[in-house]
């Protein structure tokens, strides 16, 4: 009889990761690869010196402009796999991305902000975005981030947190 192979959920997870990727499929794998793998790098040029970015330096900036990926199968990949044995407990939080110099930014908006303030209020211009994790009921600090999704201005960010979930 054969025993499970332990590697089998890494391998599945792999095979969507790489499917989600359109164009430049191999230097956008190993360039998750080696974001996942190493130390924060300093630049692009240091990420591409990572042992599994085996490319050159070239593709990993070709992979980004001319990349594409599908990010709808993307978060189908990533739901897909929750915390074990993990309750279908979620968080959702909003965090901004102050771009206040940006006026001409397309889709900026007006969000709180808890330490940047603009006029003497506790708003800033900038994006937001909407993070929906899973939550562990154990004593530790790991959760699963499930999805993260710009709220554009007109957008209710209860309805977003909805449409995660």
């Amino acid at each position: 009889m054969d025993a499970p192979d332990p590697f089998a959920p890494l391998r599945s997870f792999r095979a969507a990761l790489y499917a989600c990727f359109d164009r430049r499929a191999d230097a956008l794998f190993e360039a998750t690869d080696a974001l996942l793998a190493s130390a924060p790098p300093a630049s692009l040029p240091h990420l591409s010196l990572a042992p599994c970015h085996r490319r050159g330096w070239g593709s990993l900036y070709a992979a980004l402009a001319e990349g594409q990926i599908a990010t709808d199968v993307l978060r189908a990949a990533v739901a897909a796999v929750p915390l074990a044995g993990g309750q279908p407990v979620y968080a959702v939080d909003v965090s901004v991305w102050p771009r206040s110099d940006a006026e001409a930014t397309p889709g900026r908006g007006f969000y709180y902000h808890p330490s940047r303030h603009s006029a003497g209020q506790p708003i800033v211009a900038g994006w937001a975005y909407q993070w929906l994790a899973q939550l562990s009921f154990d004593r530790e600090s790991w959760t699963a981030p499930l999805d993260v999704r710009r709220v554009r201005p007109a957008e209710n960010a209860n309805a977003v947190a909805v449409e995660q979930i």
